[in-house]
This record gives C-alpha cells, sequence and structure tokens, in this order.
C-alpha cells in the first residue's frame, strides 16, 4: 500500500501530512506557501511521487450547518486540478481542524509566533488522521 498524502488547503498556504503506509497515523510533513495553481500543483506531485502516495485527502471547510461554501468550492476546485494531475483525491470534512490544531499547540506549551508556521501542517495531520479513523 502507498502512503496517503494530507492536505488542508488555504488561499496562502497548504499544510501537509503523511500517513505510514499501513494507513493508521498520520504525521504533519510540512507548510507550502502558494504560488498559483500550476506550480502548486507541480510541488505536490513530485511530493506525492517521492513519497509514493496512492491518493490525497483534502480537508473540505464545510460551514457549520455541514453546507458547502465560498471557501469548500475553492478547495474543490483546486481539487480536481490535483485530479487532472493524476492524483486521485478524496474529502474529509475538516471542520474544527484548525481550532483543534491550534489547541494541542498551546496545550504543548509553543508560543503564538511559533504557531503560525507549525499550525497548517497539525491541521492537516488533524485532517488526515480522522479520515484514517473514519476508514478503519
Amino acid at each position: 500500500m502507498g502512503r496517503i498524502l494530507g492536505l488542508d488547503v488555504g488561499d496562502k498556504r497548504i499544510g501537509i501530512a503523511l500517513s505510514d503506509e499501513m494507513h493508521c497515523i498520520a504525521s504533519p510533513h510540512s507548510v507550502y506557501t502558494r504560488v498559483g495553481w500550476g506550480p502548486d500543483c507541480k510541488y505536490l506531485l513530485s511530493l506525492y511521487q517521492q513519497q509514493n502516495c496512492e491518493k490525497i485527502v483534502c480537508g473540505l471547510p464545510k460551514n457549520m450547518d455541514g453546507t458547502v461554501g465560498f471557501q469548500a468550492e475553492k478547495v474543490m476546485a483546486f481539487a480536481e486540478k490535483l485530479q487532472q494531475a493524476g492524483m486521485p483525491v478524496e474529502f474529509q470534512d475538516e471542520r474544527l481542524s484548525t481550532v483543534s490544531a491550534h489547541d494541542a499547540l498551546i496545550e504543548g506549551g509553543m508560543k503564538r509566533d511559533g504557531r503560525k508556521g507549525t499550525v497548517d501542517k497539525i491541521a492537516a495531520a488533524v485532517i488526515l488522521q480522522q479520515y484514517l479513523d473514519k476508514a478503519r
């Protein structure tokens, strides 16, 4: 089995997480600063291939009432570009994942300055772990 690449897609940054090969544990990987659709897809395709991934799980930022809003539509449009580049994409509801990531970092004693560069990859790991747990 290949690994699963988890993404927390934002307007400025993409948080990245990876599963283990057994699809049990999600680990934070990195934060990618967005450049544009083409370079973003190229970067993720390269990472996808390097890490021997079989699919991508994108966090879908639904509204609190479960509806799909403007931000979720942007994520779905980006996921379509990833699929066109040959990477299968699935979605995981990401409501409150960033809040959970912030809470975990605060609980761990991380200062505000350090959280900004870390929270996106932690949120990606939260999203991916939820997906892995649901799949088991």
